[in-house]
């Protein structure tokens, strides 16, 4: 019996989506106000979700309680009110768009997640744009 059980959290972050190599003219062609020299901002909302079977001497498929603290620690203490562009490792050189994010984001669990569950991230950068990746 496999359960998918899911941990929702929460950060903002500010971010400009361009690509170096590009002229302004043509990054604002291509990333409109997303590509503002001068930023801008999202609420992200995260939902990470592991697949798993039933630990008969628990009843969890994973302990959320562990799984809240590991995205705090990998998530949200590396993200949230920051300037993903300039703040972050991650985003340096690579672009920070939504999907971007969630790789990394997935990334950053799985190696702290064991194999045995099955990992999936869900990532809103607004209420009507989102991402899932699953690895």
């Amino acid at each position: 019996m496999k359960i998918t059980v899911c941990r929702k959290e929460h950060f903002n972050a500010a971010h400009r989506l361009y690509n170096r190599a590009w002229s302004d003219e043509q990054n604002a062609a291509v990333f409109g106000k997303c590509s503002n020299p001068h930023y801008h901002g999202h609420n992200y909302e995260l939902i990470v979700k592991l697949t798993g079977t039933v630990d008969p001497d628990t009843g969890y498929v994973y302990d959320l309680k562990m799984l809240s603290d590991l995205v705090q620690e990998e998530v949200i203490s590396r993200f949230d009110h920051k300037n993903l562009n300039l703040d972050t490792e991650e985003f340096k050189e690579r672009n920070p768009t939504a999907e971007n994010i969630a790789v990394v984001i997935w990334d950053k669990l799985r190696s702290k997640i064991s194999k045995d569950y099955d990992l999936a991230v869900t990532l809103y950068e607004t209420e009507r744009n989102f991402v899932e990746y699953h690895g």
